[in-house]
């Protein structure tokens, strides 16, 4: 069971990660920054608790609104660049904060360690919920709470003026400056609201993983980051969740599993050698993610959950069944 726990310790990150991505992508905007802001709530979540004795509650508010604020100040320049451009932009910014946590070194003496971030080493001993007593299904509880308040939150958000706003800003900026919608403030909050939730996934993920480097606040990261929305679709908030569910509890976790299981059971009945199959799932997984970006991009742009099936699950939920006549 703690196998089950601990996937969904990452799904639950990984949603709230792709969600900070989807709020961006329904202006219309591609970002590859969110790695950075999850970078900076990652870091400043574990050293609140770790080295400050914060309570986590009290370390998630202040290392997402830090990667709120830091998200704000890059929308500004952001605005200046569209398209690919923005792309190069974003990721240059994810770079330069990767390459600062590099070089990060700030430790303090607890007992005989020293704890806090050391550059290339990373930041280790974070044990807030294991010096707790929090089991592996507390955290993913914990978790979870944070993925359907986030989620819940988005979907309200979908079906007020807001959303409507966002997604005009998406649709066609010109149509929307010229009904007075300020393009400018438009952009910078949904890349102030990205970070704020990407802030909230870092924190909880340095938390759950004990131990963070630079490294795992690569282009990779930022590329999933994307990936789950527009796998999913911008029509809901539940196409992120089922883009997260399938690649990360299918394709990373369950796919490799289930390939080397296969491979051994092949070589029990069938008197074949398969070693090279089992040192290589990896790569076929990377390229099973590559194809499955491919043909969602062509067989469908906009997602598996876009406007149109959202119109018709909201028609199906709506419709009542007719009274019974005497």
């Amino acid at each position: 069971m703690d196998y089950l726990y601990g996937l969904a310790q990452t799904i639950g990150v990984h949603t709230i990660l792709g969600l900070s991505a989807y709020v961006v992508l329904q202006t219309g905007q591609v970002t590859m920054a969110q790695a950075a802001f999850y970078a900076v709530g990652a870091y400043l979540a574990a050293m609140l608790t770790t080295l400050w004795g914060h309570n986590i509650l009290v370390a998630i508010l202040i290392a997402s609104i830090a990667s709120g604020v830091l998200a704000a100040l890059a929308g500004f320049p952001a605005l200046r660049f569209k398209g690919l451009m923005l792309v190069v932009a974003t990721m240059a910014l994810g770079e330069a904060v990767r390459e600062f946590f590099f070089n990060f070194d700030y430790q303090i003496a607890k007992g005989d360690l020293k704890v806090g971030p050391a550059g290339a080493e990373g930041f280790r001993q974070i044990r807030y919920f294991y010096e707790r007593g929090w089991s592996t299904a507390d955290v993913a509880g914990f978790i979870w709470i944070f993925v359907v308040g986030i989620m819940a939150f988005l979907w309200w958000m979908d079906r007020s003026r807001i959303g409507a706003v966002l997604r005009a800003v998406g649709e066609d900026e010109l149509a929307a400056q010229s009904v007075g919608i300020n393009l400018t403030a438009v952009k910078v909050s949904a890349f102030a609201l990205g970070g704020v939730i990407a802030g909230i996934g870092g924190a909880l993920y340095a938390h759950y993983t004990t131990h963070i480097e630079h490294s795992a606040f690569g282009v990779l990261t930022a590329t999933f980051a994307i990936a789950y929305p527009i796998l999913g679709g911008l029509g809901s908030v539940f196409g992120t969740l089922l883009a997260v569910i399938f690649v990360q509890g299918i394709l990373i976790y369950g796919l490799p599993d289930f390939g080397v299981r296969f491979a051994t059971f092949l070589e029990a009945n069938l008197d074949l050698s398969l070693g090279w199959l089992k040192q290589h799932i990896s790569d076929i997984r990377n390229l099973a993610f590559g194809v499955l970006i491919l043909l969602v991009m062509n067989w469908r742009p906009r997602g598996l959950i876009d406007e149109r099936v959202v119109r018709i699950l909201g028609r199906l939920v709506e419709r009542r069944p007719e009274p019974r006549k005497a």
